[in-house]
């Protein structure tokens, strides 16, 4: 029996076999539709959860190599000594960046080129403003702007990045010093417009100035320092305890500091969620397995009298195996193009009721994902059955007419 005559027997008695076909591909309907909700769910609620972590700002800060020393006479405390220098020279930002990028390449396979972690070096100052001490804070704007998610401008607008004439003021020091956005400020002579007052966040950025980098540096002669430099290395698995220890070991004068609770959230959060959503979609691709095994099997049974007549007229086992195997993929086929858009269509559902405010899409690269899963599905659980029908004797097949 050749392949295109094998072929239409099996598309004829599929036809025949509407109903039967139709129970064993719901089986595998419900699995491939469950795998593929769970994977556009799961693809959305990651996304949410990088968006909220971002808020958390930086996960890795490095600073001045400061050491505090005990001072003492004999029994007395007199106090402590910090030994160091207070500032980090802005010449090995590069290295920096090099060791940061490198670790994350590493640790993730990555071979495309291009800047990964985001850097935001800072050099705080405090000054005379208005008559009133208030620290002013040298930025590179587009950088921190990236790393402090939650900024929000409340009157005015952002400073250009790199203007060197242009300030950016929080919300209490601009309450405290009657600062509005058009305003000229004064900044160890130079003098600065104010763009904008951002909205009150809770921390000490209510109470800073905020100016270009280099215009901080040159007004109060810091030429090439910073105070301390902030590293955002945000991705699923990115080494930032590694990234720590290879800049304290590489690079003098400086102390590189994770911020465990940052990172350990990201990380962790989400391979909670992966494990979480893998296990559901194990259950149901077991129970989409067993419930075509039963049905292929019940099939099996009812084609007894008709494998016999195929073996009489001169079918092979081989053959006979072949048509139940070119059945599983037909049912693994309609089952997981159907998976596919009804699994997408519930993640439109259930996945904003998961986690609020989510963005559920379509991912087209889950329907191949569907079909090969529903394929996979069916041909397994078409394996039991199938060897019951290989071993059928056609002596047996007549006697049960």
């Amino acid at each position: 029996m050749g392949l295109i005559k094998l072929l239409n027997v099996v598309l004829k008695d599929t036809r025949a076999r509407k109903k039967r076909v139709l129970f064993a591909a719901l089986g595998v309907v419900i699995a491939t539709m469950s795998i593929t909700a769970i994977l556009t769910i799961a693809a959305a609620g990651r996304a949410q959860v990088y968006s909220q972590l971002e808020k958390y700002g930086p996960n890795l800060t490095i600073l001045p190599a400061v050491n505090t020393l005990d001072m003492k006479l004999g029994n007395v405390n007199l106090g402590q000594l910090s030994v160091g220098e207070n500032y980090i020279p802005e010449k090995v930002l590069p290295d920096m960046r090099r060791i940061a990028d490198g670790e994350i390449r590493k640790a993730l396979d990555i071979k495309e080129d291009g800047d990964i972690a985001i850097l935001a070096p800072k050099l705080f100052v405090n000054t005379q403003v208005k008559g009133a001490q208030v620290t002013v804070v040298g930025i590179q704007t587009n950088y921190e702007r990236t790393i402090k998610t939650w900024w929000m401008i409340h009157h005015g607008a952002y400073p250009e990045t790199g203007s060197p004439d242009q300030a950016l003021a929080g919300a209490m020091v601009a309450e405290i010093l009657k600062i509005n956005p058009g305003d000229r400020i004064s900044l160890n002579g130079k003098e600065l417009t104010v763009t904008g007052i951002l909205q009150e966040t809770g921390s000490n950025d209510d109470y800073q100035i905020f100016a270009d980098l280099k215009t901080v540096q040159t007004a109060t002669n810091k030429e090439g320092m910073l105070s301390m430099v902030d590293v955002r290395a945000l991705c699923n698995g990115c080494p930032v305890e590694v990234i720590a220890n290879a800049i304290n070991g590489q690079i003098l004068g400086v102390r590189a500091v994770a911020v465990k609770q940052v990172a350990e959230t990201e990380m962790g959060m989400v391979e909670k969620i992966n494990r979480f959503m893998l296990a559901l979609g194990a259950i149901t691709l077991l129970i989409g397995l067993f419930g075509v095994m039963n049905t292929m099997m019940t099939s099996v049974n009812e084609r007894i009298k008709d494998i016999g007549i195929m073996r009489a007229v001169g079918a092979s086992r081989g053959q006979i195996v072949q048509m139940f195997i070119y059945e599983a993929v037909l049912i693994g086929i309609i089952g997981g193009i159907f998976g596919y858009l009804v699994g997408s269509g519930l993640a439109y559902l259930v996945g904003p009721l998961l986690f609020e405010g989510a963005a559920i899409s379509y991912i087209p690269v889950y329907f191949p994902l569907s079909i090969g899963l529903a394929i996979l599905v069916a041909v397994v659980a078409t394996i039991w059955p199938v060897q019951r029908a290989a071993q059928v004797k056609v002596a047996d097949c007549f006697r049960s007419l």
